[in-house]
């Protein structure tokens, strides 16, 4: 079973419930994934102006705003695969599109890996403060997520040709080679993003020098946490679950694919959530705009030294700084 192939393709023809065939209230999941994904376009939309043209650019502002544009493409496959199912579900006679899985595959690789990006950039530069201030290429993070995009189409191009494009049937041999190097790398990722997670929480937690709370580590650990939660679902469906299908009913297997994408939507959109509930915590937030907040949720600037209802002034000439001069961790 190729995971680059459309739900309702697959089980058609099987009884499940594909669209045109099952109940109304399969279309709710999908009227729900459509008002999360347009809540959430909007808000990675708004993340995606700020940092891209009201905002100088620094280490991590850079990485954010990949991330942003990463969930905008994400939520718009999500809003064209629920819109296809409705409009299927009335006119059965809607194709859909052959490539679609592979374009929303697309953002998924790419989130993902600009996440675990952010989080092992961070704790390199907690764990190796001086190399990171004084040693760290100026142009790096623009780098890597040029690297990180060109390699997430790589992967998903692979993946379709073998699988689909030259009609090799989906269980050859390249086929499943082409899945396993997928799924092999989507594993490395999210390896790396827990593991230097948890080198965070263990030097926050157990450090023998206290590393002090900024609000950059509580916006990278929140959005790692929503991922885990809500995201990585959709990866493990798409390259596990999906392997051992025939060994699980035609309902559950749709009904897993329902939950993961819905969870999955709901991730994308609370990124920019946690962004500006970070920003806004413990702050007024009478006249303060959607820039300043998302200026305090990228700040490396302990939580407990901050006064006032503006962010302190020596925090954004240091976060506005060039790319690569971060100030040292614990450091006001």
């Amino acid at each position: 079973m190729d995971p680059n192939t459309s739900v309702g393709e697959t089980m058609k023809g099987k009884g499940g419930g594909i669209p045109g065939t099952f109940s109304e209230k399969d279309l709710v999941p999908n009227v729900v994934i459509i008002i999360s994904a347009l809540a959430g376009l909007t808000g990675n939309s708004v993340v995606l102006w700020l940092l891209g043209f009201r905002m100088h650019k620094n280490t991590f502002s850079i990485y954010i705003l990949n991330l942003a544009a990463a969930d905008i493409l994400f939520l718009c496959c999500h809003i064209i695969d629920s819109l296809l199912v409705i409009i299927k579900f009335f006119h059965p006679e809607v194709v859909f599109l052959p490539c679609y899985k592979t374009v929303m595959m697309f953002p998924y690789i790419t989130g993902l890996s600009t996440l675990s990006a952010i989080s092992t950039e961070r704790c390199l530069s907690v764990l190796y403060p001086l190399w990171y201030r004084f040693r760290r290429p100026e142009h790096m993070s623009v780098a890597v997520c040029a690297l990180l995009w060109a390699m997430s189409l790589m992967v998903c191009i692979l993946n379709k040709i073998y699988c689909g494009v030259m009609d090799i049937h989906i269980n050859s041999a390249e086929c499943l080679a082409a899945n396993f190097f997928t799924a092999a790398c989507l594993a490395v990722l999210v390896l790396i993003l827990s593991g230097s997670s948890l080198v965070l929480l263990v030097r926050f937690l157990c450090g023998s020098q206290q590393m002090q709370l900024t609000r950059l580590y509580v916006t990278v650990l929140f959005t790692v946490l929503a991922f885990l939660l809500c995201g990585l679902p959709l990866g493990i469906y798409w390259f596990v679950f999906i392997w051992t299908h025939d060994n699980f009913s035609e309902n559950l297997h749709y009904g897993l694919y329902l939950a993961s994408v819905v969870l999955s939507s709901v991730n994308s959109c609370a990124n920019p959530i946690i962004y500006f509930f970070v920003g806004a915590f413990r702050r007024q937030l009478k006249k303060q705009t959607l820039k300043l907040l998302l200026e305090r949720a990228l700040q490396d600037t302990p939580v407990e030294d901050e006064s006032g209802g503006r962010v302190p002034q020596g925090s954004l000439e240091k976060s506005e700084s060039r790319e690569g001069e971060e100030p040292l961790p614990g450091q006001s």
